[in-house]
């Protein structure tokens, strides 16, 4: 089964009911793969999900120091 290398998605199954005449009507149930891409992550070719693929290409987050709030306090 093909996954996604950083989050291991997978398949899922999912289905739908319809409304007929007062009644729901059961439909069979359908499976739903993710949206897998070929990509280089750390030097290597491996099927990553567009999702982690989005995530890798954003700007690493500046890291803020928090101020003790015992001095604050006191």
């Amino acid at each position: 089964m093909r996954k996604c290398a950083l989050c291991e998605k997978t398949s899922r199954m999912g289905g739908a009911r319809k409304l007929l005449r007062g009644h729901y009507n059961p439909v069979n149930w359908s499976r739903k793969y993710p949206n897998l891409q070929y990509a280089q992550v750390e030097g290597k070719r491996m099927l990553v999900c567009t999702g982690c693929i989005r995530t890798l290409n954003k700007a690493p987050r500046k890291r803020v120091a928090k101020k003790d709030s015992v001095a604050a306090a006191a």
